[in-house]
């Protein structure tokens, strides 16, 4: 494993037109070498995609590609994300003013002794505080030149950096 992903992060490289250089690096590295993920992950993700699709940002059908891609991802579930929430997370979320759920990230992240691929600002500020590395670190918008770059590999479709459904890596 590589990296603890959160669901910011996810749902930016789902996003095309959120996705930086920066979280492209990170899913590259993730499909090279794993990533894992707290098991709530799972259901912020779904949340956010439902939440896109009533705000019509996405269709059904991307929804279906986009979940379908996530499912293809080398993307390993923490067994002890519950047995922590009580103790370990619940201190984290405290001594960090943190909610439960990002407290979960930086539990996990803490304890495999990983980076933590996020784009919640109070979350890279905690990990960083708590001595965890943060590869996004305060992301940066996409350049002008990497977003008409990005808008034309969604034009032209499946290709090399695109999943089976047509999806497109970032």
């Amino acid at each position: 494993m590589s990296v603890v992903l959160d669901s910011s992060a996810t749902l930016a490289w789902v996003h095309g037109d959120e996705c930086t250089p920066a979280i492209e690096a990170v899913f590259d590295r993730g499909a090279d070498q794993g990533a894992i993920v707290p098991s709530l992950w799972h259901l912020e993700v779904a949340n956010g995609l439902m939440v896109a699709l009533r705000r019509n940002r996405i269709s059904a059908a991307e929804r279906a590609d986009a979940l379908a891609d996530l499912a293809e991802l080398d993307i390993s579930v923490d067994p002890e994300t519950e047995e922590r929430a009580w103790n370990a997370t619940t201190q984290l979320a405290d001594l960090y003013g943190l909610s439960i759920y990002d407290a979960a990230y930086l539990e996990l992240a803490r304890r495999r002794r990983m980076p933590l691929a996020t784009l919640d600002k109070a979350l890279i500020r905690a990990a960083e505080a708590g001595g965890v590395g943060v590869p996004l670190m305060r992301p940066a918008a996409p350049s002008s030149a990497y977003r008409r770059s990005r808008a034309r590999s969604r034009v032209v479709g499946a290709g090399p950096s695109s999943f089976a459904s047509g999806h497109p890596i970032c």
